[in-house]
């Protein structure tokens, strides 16, 4: 078996500490398809003392996650810290340019930023993976880039949030307002304390560049993507698509044309029926 595979992870938050847990869990049989050890060596976050539910205390801990970019015997390092910019930007870069390959799920950083970070990475000679940033648990990233790559695309479309999507079917089959839903997602997990980049359509917009950029080339570009959300969403709006036969759902729409790449996340009448239509919750 080839040499042991040594990652650190910054940030351990929700993505962060299911990482770990996923990893406690099944480490022999994610070690047997790579066909090497893994070892989570180093881990760096703002709170230490945090309860996280999986148990860190045999793994060096780092206060400055900065660090993990060049202290020896590294191999990957994993960003799950998020934001476009501030540190885990710095980490990033400094990651790259260390010629140490880099993991992150960090959307908004690849929308603002990913152009620069394939640069340096195919520069210092590092690996820039970030399937978990768009759709991960499809996945969508790896059939684009190499299972579609003799394909000439013209139009990516679909369901990019999972939190709109919630809401808004929970709004058709139980008759009740946004807020109400809202507030119910927040409580179960599904939305965040802030929910401004799912419901206002940010987040869904983030995903929507990066696919953009591997469906036609070219890096991501946020400057001509037109973003609407779901907060204008009324329950009559709900009850009324339905009579009709359609569904209410938030749609990314990307199409190549003449003029340039027209990017769009917004609300569609959607047939109920149709595969984009069934798909609930």
């Amino acid at each position: 078996m080839s040499e042991t595979l040594h990652i650190a992870i910054a940030g351990l938050g929700t993505v962060g500490g299911g990482v770990l847990r996923l990893f406690a869990e099944n480490a022999g049989l994610i070690e047997a398809r790579a066909g090497r050890p893994i070892r989570i060596v180093g881990i760096s976050a703002r709170d230490k003392h945090k309860d996280r539910g999986v148990d860190v205390s045999g793994l060096k801990w780092y206060d400055d996650p900065m660090e993990l970019a060049t202290t020896p015997g590294i191999d990957v390092v994993v960003e799950l810290i998020g934001g476009e910019d501030g540190v885990a930007a710095e980490l990033c870069r400094a990651t790259l340019k260390a010629g140490r390959d880099l993991v992150t799920a960090n959307k908004a950083l690849l929308a603002f930023h990913g152009g620069e970070l394939a640069a340096l990475a195919q520069q210092h000679g590092a690996r820039l993976g970030y399937e978990a940033a768009v759709a991960g648990g499809i996945p969508v990233i790896k059939g684009v880039r190499e299972g579609l790559s003799a394909n000439r695309i013209s139009r990516v479309s679909g369901i990019l949030n999972g939190t709109c999507n919630y809401i808004l079917t929970t709004m058709e089959a139980t008759g009740r307002a946004f807020d109400d839903v809202l507030g119910e997602a927040q409580a179960q997990g599904f939305a965040e304390s802030d929910p401004t980049l799912d419901i206002d359509g940010w987040d869904a917009a983030h995903k929507l560049a990066i696919l953009s950029a591997l469906c036609f080339g070219g890096v991501p570009s946020m400057k001509t993507l037109h973003v609407e959300g779901i907060r204008h969403i009324q329950r009559a709006d709900v009850i009324y698509a339905a009579e009709l036969g359609y569904r209410i759902k938030l749609l990314g729409i990307a199409t190549l044309t003449e003029d340039g790449i027209d990017q769009r996340i917004h609300t569609c009448l959607v047939p109920k029926h149709s595969p984009l239509g069934t798909v609930e919750g």
